[in-house]
């Protein structure tokens, strides 16, 4: 079934990507880029559109799918190249033979470096694309202050050069070029030359900077200001040139990336397709799990399927794990360089893939997402059972005043507040919190036990593992122990602590357990704190009120619902406070504050 166009846009993410939008017969209608992928698509839907062929092609959208990328740069990039490859109806700035610039050193002897529009496979070396001209223009500059080079198209072969058959131009003349056509610069220094420049578009310029700024200091100790400061600003746009160009490396040439993210149920396979060094094609693919296939597994699968889907015939294979495609297919794990990008890449698009799938499935069905969130709950925490009713206890005091507890209480991973219960601590004097933990968990369940209550599958105590031992006595005394899982987790470092063990578990900072346990742990600190506080202020109230002359038990029970504080009581009017309890009592507590003012 089609998930609705409404609940598509919803789970978009707000990253840059890349964005197709196809039709009910699955048509391909345009492929555009964006810095924001939700703020983006959604802009579609929400205005009137002037352009009738925007309208019409609006209306006949039905799915999208999107490509997730690091920067808005490297959208544009893959949107271009979507567009040479899928020559989707409805884009036409792309479709032509335009396409972004890149920056050339020719195989060649002297080699010469130009930027261009065309890449060609005859082993010379691209640099790019560049998003613009403006940025090839700075560098080709720059790299011309530097380095002079030759701009001729003669074929300087070692042959041709020694027969003279060449002679210096103008260029060489006025100092941008060496004169190596007439042997006036060796090949050796040339190259040299070419090799730093190398560096210079593959973003290494540390070396480099330090020659623009030496020729820059020599420019204005010959006093020639104005060119010194021309290559101050030229530095200056070189240094704020962050990223580091994609270098065009014939070496990677055709390939496949394949990565899998996975959960209890589901699996998650992205493929990406890689062409003369760009980016051409990206899918994910779901699996479900019928056993608890290894990844390793269910990517092999993945694969071959996918291979034979896109009719991919590539020999060489990027893969999250080693596996195996037969003889003629060479699959790799890349660490580093290039191919690691391509990689994470691929990982990313997977798992943007699985949350968007995910946030549908919490809209369209809560209860599928329960399930799942229940089943992963249960095997992070190592449980016998899904823990579909789970109680966390947190104490609260100050310096043993006043001390409660409160019990909150989740079902199906949510709070239910209509179960949440305080305790004020009978048996425990002074700040203890070892014994009150043991006392409201014995009454907690003594009472549940007594009226034949549910209990839960799962017990968390906010605390470490003097607070867990107590608990867990409650628990001996009542014949629970075995019945009933209790963990502790410890606040500094989200440490669980389970009866017995003296290694804790750490959980995933991300994992929804983890988020599930910190939010029942949060719900339990706020409950016993409001309650606390709210102790607090009746004692002081009734405290206050006791020492009135004539004014009893009924009185001050009356007054302490009514005002809530003795702060405000003491602030009231006597026509206020006689409406509440009548006006003779009203004179003496009007008259008790008044004297003890003065």
């Amino acid at each position: 079934m089609q998930t609705p166009l409404e609940l598509q846009i919803q789970t978009l993410p707000d990253s840059p990507g890349v964005y197709q939008y196809f039709d009910k017969d699955d048509k391909l209608l345009y492929v555009g880029k964006a810095k924001n992928l939700k703020k983006r698509v959604m802009s579609y839907f929400n205005k009137v559109h002037e352009v009738g062929r925007t309208r019409v092609m609006v209306r006949k959208i039905v799915s999208i799918k999107h490509i997730v990328v690091l920067t808005e740069s490297e959208a544009l990039l893959l949107e271009n190249n979507l567009i040479k490859k899928l020559q989707p109806r409805y884009n036409v700035l792309l479709k032509d033979d335009k396409t972004y610039p890149w920056i050339c050193i020719k195989r060649e002897p002297f080699s010469r470096i130009f930027p261009t529009r065309n890449v060609i496979k005859d082993g010379s070396e691209y640099f790019g694309p560049y998003t613009n001209f403006r940025t090839v223009h700075t560098l080709l500059d720059l790299i011309k202050e530097l380095y002079p080079l030759r701009t001729c198209n003669y074929d300087l072969t070692p042959t041709n050069v020694r027969a003279g058959k060449y002679k210096v131009c103008l260029e060489y003349h006025i100092g941008n070029c060496k004169g190596p056509c007439e042997e006036h610069e060796s090949l050796e220094n040339y190259q040299h030359h070419v090799n730093a420049i190398r560096e210079i578009l593959k973003g290494n310029f540390k070396e480099s900077l330090k020659d623009f700024k030496k020729l820059m200091q020599d420019l204005a100790v010959d006093m020639r200001f104005e060119e010194a400061q021309r290559i101050k600003e030229k530095i200056e746009v070189l240094e704020s040139y962050q990223s580091r160009s994609t270098v065009f490396n014939p070496r990677i040439n055709n390939l496949d990336c394949f990565t899998i993210i996975s959960d209890e149920s589901m699996a998650y396979v992205n493929f990406i397709q890689v062409s003369h060094g760009a980016i051409i094609r990206s899918h994910t693919m779901e699996i479900k799990k019928k056993l608890d296939e290894p990844d390793e597994e269910l990517l092999e699968i993945a694969v071959v399927e996918l291979r034979e889907r896109f009719n991919l015939l590539s020999r060489e294979v990027l893969a999250s794990y080693e596996i195996n495609l037969g003889e003629n297919v060479n699959v790799t794990v890349p660490k580093m360089g290039d191919k690691k990008l391509i990689l994470d890449m691929s990982e990313r698009n997977a798992r943007f893939f699985r949350m968007d799938q995910l946030k549908q499935i919490k809209i369209v069905d809560p209860d599928r997402h329960t399930n799942r969130v229940m089943a992963q709950m249960k095997k992070d925490l190592r449980l016998p059972e899904e823990p579909r009713h789970i109680e966390c206890f947190d104490n609260s005091n100050i310096q043993g005043t006043n001390p409660v507890s409160a019990c909150v209480v989740f079902k199906d991973g949510k709070p239910s507040k209509k179960d949440y219960r305080h305790f004020n601590i009978k048996t425990v004097e002074g700040p203890n919190d070892f014994a009150s933990m043991e006392e409201v968990v014995y009454r907690r369940y003594k009472r549940l036990q007594d009226e034949n209550q549910p209990l839960p599958q799962l017990i968390i105590i906010d605390g470490g593992k003097g607070q867990l031992s107590s608990a867990l006595k409650s628990l001996d005394d009542l014949g629970l122990r075995g019945k009933i899982t209790i963990l502790g987790i410890a606040k500094r470092l989200e440490e669980i602590f389970y009866p017995g063990d003296s290694v804790p578990l750490y959980l995933d900072k991300k994992s929804e357990t983890l988020k599930i346990i910190q939010h029942l742990r949060n719900e339990a600190h706020r409950f016993g704190i409001t309650h606390h506080r709210d102790k607090r202020s009746k004692g002081a109230l009734q405290t206050s009120v006791e020492s009135i002359p004539g004014i009893g038990e009924k009185t001050m029970i009356t007054l302490i619902k009514h005002f809530k504080s003795v702060k405000r009581m003491a602030a009231s009017t006597e026509e206020e406070i006689a409406k509440v309890v009548g006006p003779s009592k009203a004179k003496k507590i009007t008259e008790y504050y008044t004297d003890k003012t003065k």
